[in-house]
């Protein structure tokens, strides 16, 4: 109980932080909205031509551009820049050493950190680029309650995989210092790989099958089907256990990498 409590405190915390930055929201708040609109338009013109393209209609893939956006910063869809980021310069000036120090578990503390900053992002920059496609195009949104609750678990779940492949990033500035390479690739690799250029179920064949199978699915497709209820022969529990498996695995390959990152820990200058 008592870790609980302080894992919950460091979620707290981890809001409290974020919520000071109100000019940064306010700008991230008008830049998904704007991207909305363009991406929006972009795919009416898409599905014009190609109605039912990848099996939704106009209305389902309109949907799915304004949950991408309501979910960019939340998932950390572009380039990463939250907790990580943070952890990573700690490695590279030798502060993580404090960390090591700290009698909590170093992952599951950056977790719980970034958990809170997923939270209020949800919060504070997700919700209105929501509104505001709903107001101007015709969303396919549920009206049924459960099905909201359902897709805020795959949220959930889909921040758990986001942290889990950006620790494994940061993870990485053990062996390598200046992890901006790293940080680049994830960013591309995610950005295509999450549906967040076009739904996975678009991508045909052998293509669409590995993107499905990936952990950044997690993230963005999947949770965007739970919420329209267009999870092809997976269903909602099929949805959480695909997102929950990938969570494990990467966690724990995030704590392999860490023991075996802190039997080499050198703090710099020392």
């Amino acid at each position: 109980m008592g870790a609980l409590r302080l894992y919950a405190a460091v979620v707290a915390s981890g809001l409290r932080r974020y919520a000071t930055y109100r000019a940064s929201t306010a700008a991230g708040i008008v830049t998904n909205t704007v991207f909305g609109m363009i991406i929006a338009y972009t795919y009416l013109a898409l599905w014009d031509e190609r109605p039912h393209l990848g099996g939704y209609d106009q209305a389902q893939a309109l949907t799915f551009v304004w949950i991408g956006q309501a979910l960019f910063a939340v998932m950390m869809l572009g380039m990463p820049s939250g907790v990580e980021a943070e952890l990573m310069e700690r490695i590279r000036s030798g502060d993580i050493a404090v960390d090591l120090y700290r009698p909590v578990d170093l992952q599951c503390w950056w977790l719980a950190l970034d958990l809170g900053r997923a939270l209020f992002q949800l919060l504070g920059r997700g919700v209105v680029p929501l509104v505001v496609g709903a107001l101007a195009f015709p969303l396919a949104l549920p009206h049924d309650p459960v099905r909201w609750l359902a897709f805020l678990v795959a949220v959930v779940l889909g921040c758990v995989v986001s942290f889990a492949l950006r620790y494994l990033v940061a993870m990485s500035a053990f062996w390598f210092m200046d992890g901006n390479g790293a940080v680049q690739m994830y960013g591309i690799v995610g950005t295509f790989f999450s549906g967040m250029l076009l739904p996975l179920n678009v991508f045909p064949g052998a293509i669409g099958d590995v993107a499905r199978a990936l952990p950044w699915s997690a993230l963005l497709q999947v949770p965007a089907d739970v919420l329209m209820g267009t999870h092809p022969g997976r269903g909602p529990l099929g949805s959480y256990l695909f997102q929950a498996g990938w969570a494990a695995g990467l966690l724990g390959a995030g704590r392999l990498l860490q023991r075996a990152a802190t039997r080499r820990v050198v703090v710099q200058g020392g």
